[in-house]
């Protein structure tokens, strides 16, 4: 069995949960109730505190905040979580903050994701898998953030967005309104500027099925009609394509935030 590896000026709580092979760094902080998984490595200087789950594999650089109370002045000091899935890679002084009780008591960041230099992810998100943040990349509270979406750096979230799976969001963009899955999004108050068809070629995705989604994707955000029509009649013709019913199922699911839509008209 291998044994973890603490360095003598790490300081660990005695009720932390270690996995096999753990490695923690220099001046490393290891709260009470984390349970740090197999192989999960703390480079140097990371602190990490609350009721916080890391994943298998996961590597934690230097000076990140993993979680440490939320940025919320409604939050009680309730015994809230953050789970971070395996094989992550969060780098230098990112933070991330636990839930809170208004927003479901989780923070969930899924598994294989790059969070880069300075990156925040704030109380009650829910990141899926996959998911790239390039540097400053901040993610306010209650957000929802779908497999596979890739932020260019210096970009902000509002909260209670939803950013669809497969999305690719500009670097510099303002996002305040919610993402279809597949879309590309770019500007301050970004619009939508189309598909992320880069990402859709280079996941492999079957030139068909992307042909019908660009089609939807002009009925969709067409000039004629109500959005609620162009999505019923989308919908209706492209019944049996899923990627489709991925965008119309997202477009019907209620939020708090109003679908981000082209701002001259559909292109993609």
């Amino acid at each position: 069995m291998s044994q973890s590896t603490i360095h003598p000026t790490a300081i660990v709580g005695k009720g932390a949960q270690l996995g096999e092979n753990v490695r923690i760094g220099p001046y490393c902080v290891v709260g009470d109730n984390v349970e740090l998984h197999d192989n999960v490595e703390l480079v140097s200087h990371v602190s990490i505190d609350g009721h916080t789950d890391v994943g298998e594999a996961t590597r934690i650089f230097p000076f990140a905040s993993v979680g440490h109370q939320p940025q919320d002045l409604k939050y009680a000091g309730e015994q809230s979580r953050l789970v971070i899935g395996k094989r992550c890679t969060i780098r230098e002084s990112a933070t991330l903050n636990p839930g809170t009780q208004g927003g479901g008591m989780l923070t969930q960041v899924g598994d294989d994701c790059l969070l880069m230099a300075t990156t925040h992810v704030a109380h009650d998100c829910i990141i899926g898998n996959n998911v790239i943040m390039a540097n400053c990349v901040g993610v306010a509270g209650h957000c929802v953030i779908g497999d596979n979406v890739i932020f260019g750096g210096i970009c902000v979230v509002h909260q209670f967005t939803r950013i669809g799976p497969h999305a690719f969001i500009g670097a510099q963009s303002m996002i305040d309104a919610d993402v279809i899955p597949y879309g590309m999004a770019l500007g301050n108050r970004a619009s939508l500027a189309g598909l992320n068809l880069v990402g859709l070629r280079r996941r492999k995705f079957d030139r068909d099925a992307i042909h019908r989604l660009r089609a939807a994707y002009r009925l969709i955000f067409a000039s004629e009609g109500t959005l609620q029509e162009r999505v019923e009649d989308a919908a209706e013709l492209f019944k049996n394509d899923d990627l489709v019913q991925d965008v119309v199922n997202f477009i019907g699911a209620a939020s708090d935030r109003p679908i981000m839509t082209p701002r001259n008209g559909a292109s993609s």
